[in-house]
């Protein structure tokens, strides 16, 4: 198992993996089924212990001498731009409800249509309708920024 830590995480690092392997094999080994193969077993779990270890030391944050400047991705505050988050309260009622939702809850259609009232079809079109309007108001086309593909509505 030192040598899947070592070649999966690094040398320097394989320690921890191998240590987090074997506790992680103490607490699961009750539940192992009588036939398993528990040479694979570990090694699967030192695999996926060393993964977990490079993933956990890739985000933590680098600290650095002078954090640098970044433009706003929505623009200048107080521009001729108008906010997104103005023209979704600038929709109608059940539009506005819709957009919310489905896009940003992730709610199918039924659930919508329970909520507010109507079918999921009449949710679908207001959905449709508020994305719509957004995009228009944005100025963007279809295949920018705002909604989903029909692919992911369900």
């Amino acid at each position: 198992m030192l040598r899947v830590c070592r070649a999966v995480a690094g040398v320097d690092d394989a320690d921890d993996a191998w240590s987090e392997t074997f506790l992680a094999a103490l607490r699961a080994y009750p539940d192992l089924p009588e036939d398993a193969n528990v040479g694979a077993w570990l090694v699967t779990i030192a695999h996926r212990k060393s993964i977990d270890l490079i993933r956990r030391r890739q985000r933590r944050a680098v600290p650095v001498a002078a954090v640098p400047e970044r433009p706003s991705p929505t623009g200048v505050p107080g521009s001729a731009e108008r906010d997104v988050w103005d023209l979704v309260r600038a929709l109608p009622a059940k539009q506005r409800q819709t957009v919310a939702y489905h896009y940003l809850a992730g709610l199918p259609y039924a659930e919508i249509a329970d909520i507010i009232g109507g079918t999921a079809e009449a949710a679908r079109r207001a959905a449709a309708d508020g994305i719509k309007a957004l995009r228009r108001d944005q100025g963007l086309g279809r295949d920018q920024g705002l909604g989903r593909t029909e692919e992911n509505d369900e």
